[in-house]
């Protein structure tokens, strides 16, 4: 197939058909640079060259009910992470000061559980009120699973912009990850967000056994959802998990599905999500010619790479950060500078010459 005929076919308003998907997918690797080159003008057309930083706050952690196999915070799960109950209002808007202080435009709050009582609907609400009165141009998301009526109307009341609820795979895979609650139950949430005005936030994990045709199912039915934001993850293996030990994912492949995820929603923003630094490793900086938004930092069990790098990582690729109305994030230099935070080179002390061994 000719990428870059198709992505021309797009910008004249194609949409892509299941057999082009799974083209993609099939991609030769020594091709996947010109499918990349392709897919790139898509970003380009609607988000230039500017990234959006999101920062995750986890205001509850682990001792969650649902049976979800790839989450080390499920039930069952000996994963070693953090446990806590609700964070302190203050301390969550301190947590997320921290985030905005790095660049970030958007700030997830998020917390473990099946869905939240009336009463942590409430308790968010506080906490994005007060992100919202001290960092109005900010956004705010939460991503507390489950909703009932009525709550997306509470959370949009408080300053709420969005609601992350990930439908994670497709439809025909969904019980092959979870049996506590339906691919039935995660649309519902959906649908009371947009119903409420709160912009849809879904997106997938790959690499939990799933199909390219499953892959694109997922991408197709998010298409069909008019998500807003579409976050990739790649999946964490923790040991203590039902996939620990799952490694299916290797860089290209993760880089075909993130093109894939471009030219079917080539106006949605795309975010490299968690697992990123694992499965993408050296391509997260091309990955970023596809997508347009990343979380900064750590994620709510597993740790990042260091902010500082994928700072760096972005100035690097010659992009810009998406500065949300009236925040100023410390210095760090511009696109195409030298590295702030780059370190003096190290003389070689080993190898030939030396009684060191060699760095091979």
């Amino acid at each position: 197939m000719r990428w870059d005929d198709l992505v021309a076919r797009i910008r004249a308003g194609h949409r892509l058909e299941a057999e082009e998907a799974l083209a993609v997918l099939a991609c030769p690797e020594e091709e996947t640079l010109d499918l990349v080159a392709a897919a790139s003008r898509l970003r380009r057309d609607a988000f230039g060259m500017r990234v959006k930083l999101n920062y995750l706050v986890s205001l509850k952690t682990g001792l969650c009910p649902e049976d979800c196999g790839y989450c080390s915070q499920a039930l069952g799960s000996a994963a070693p992470i953090l446990k806590y109950s609700w964070l302190d209002p203050a301390e969550a808007v301190r947590q997320a000061r921290a985030g905005i202080d790095g660049g970030a435009a958007r700030v997830c709050l998020v917390a473990s559980g099946r869905g939240p009582m009336d009463r942590d609907v409430d308790r968010v609400a506080g906490i994005a009120s007060a992100l919202k009165q001290e960092h109005p141009g900010v956004e705010v998301c939460a991503c507390l699973g489950l909703l009932k009526d009525g709550q997306a109307e509470a959370l949009r009341s408080a300053g709420v912009d969005a609601y992350n609820h990930n439908v994670n795979t497709a439809a025909s895979h969904h019980e092959q990850i979870v049996r506590t609650h339906t691919y039935a139950d995660r649309l519902a949430t959906l649908e009371k967000v947009a119903q409420a005005g709160v912009s849809p936030c879904s997106g997938l994990i790959i690499g939990m056994g799933e199909s390219d045709a499953q892959i694109v199912e997922a991408l197709f039915a998010l298409r069909d959802l008019e998500v807003d934001s579409l976050p990739i993850n790649f999946l964490i293996p923790f040991d203590g998990t039902p996939m620990q030990g799952r490694w299916d994912l290797t860089p290209l492949q993760c880089l075909r599905v993130v093109a894939l995820a471009r030219l079917i929603h080539p106006r949605t923003e795309i975010r490299l999500a968690g697992g990123r630094e694992l499965h993408l490793r050296g391509l997260q900086g091309l990955a970023l010619h596809l997508a347009n938004s990343i979380f900064l930092g750590d994620y709510l069990t597993s740790e990042g790479q260091a902010a500082s790098a994928d700072l760096d990582m972005i100035r690097d690729a010659g992009f810009t950060i998406e500065r949300p109305t009236g925040e100023q994030p410390r210095a760090r230099g511009e696109a195409g500078s030298a590295s702030p935070s780059a370190a003096a080179p190290n003389p070689r002390r080993r190898g030939a010459g030396t009684d060191i061994e060699a760095n091979a």
